[in-house]
């Protein structure tokens, strides 16, 4: 009786005794992540901030405006005209306050509170509409010799001290020359062959007479003192 041989499963794998390879497990799926419909909002408000920041600085960098300038050297108490005063275009700081050049009407005929020097922006408090000749006052014009006046330093709003001097045949003393306090109004230029200049001054009107006899004499010098700036 022949018996019928049961064929061997193939081997698979290595050789034969050694052990087959180690099944590998499927992969797991990666969970998706949930977003979160509050985050997703918040980021998308934060950058439509920031966008907008972006934009206003731009346009605020870029935005200029139209302010007034000095063209022409303006000093301390003259008055302001027309041809002193130009426009250019800026990007306005705010730390800045110029005049802009839509109120320039309103500072022509103006006097300068302070020296002006050309080339500077203008701002509101470099100029008044005070005038120098205050109620009570008295103008009094006094011509003088380069001699008998500062060579600088004398210009409208300008404190100065109109001081009597001794006449040729006058004895000089010990005793303090006489002097009146006064405020310049006006500065008029020297004359070509002498050099004489009429400075206009504002003095209290109880002075006003006696300042006038002494100036007719020519025996008056004016004074600036330390620190007497408008």
């Amino acid at each position: 009786m022949s018996r019928t041989k049961t064929a061997a499963p193939p081997h698979q794998g290595g050789a034969p005794g050694t052990p087959g390879p180690t099944p590998v497990a499927p992969p797991r799926a990666l969970k998706q992540r949930r977003r979160r419909p509050a985050l997703i909002a918040l980021s998308l408000a934060l950058t439509a901030v920031g966008g907008l920041s972006g934009a206003l600085l731009f346009t605020a960098t870029g935005e200029r405006t139209d302010v007034l300038a000095v063209s022409h050297e303006v000093a301390a108490g003259e008055v302001i005209e027309d041809g002193d005063l130009t426009e250019v275009s800026i990007s306005l700081d705010p730390v800045l306050k110029p005049v802009k050049a839509a109120d320039r009407s309103g500072v022509v005929g103006k006097r300068a509170a302070v020296s002006l020097t050309p080339g500077a922006l203008l701002a509101r408090d470099q100029y008044t509409a005070t005038s120098l000749l205050k109620q009570g006052d008295t103008l009094v014009g006094v011509a003088t010799k380069p001699s008998q006046r500062p060579t600088s330093g004398l210009f409208p709003g300008r404190k100065v001290l109109i001081v009597s001097t001794p006449g040729e045949n006058d004895e000089t003393s010990d005793a303090p020359p006489q002097t009146i306090a006064a405020t310049v109004v006006a500065v008029g230029d020297p004359a070509d062959a002498t050099g004489v200049a009429t400075i206009d001054v504002a003095v209290p009107a109880t002075d006003g007479p006696a300042l006038a006899a002494r100036a007719a004499t020519g025996r008056v010098a004016i004074v600036v003192k330390s620190g007497s700036g408008s």
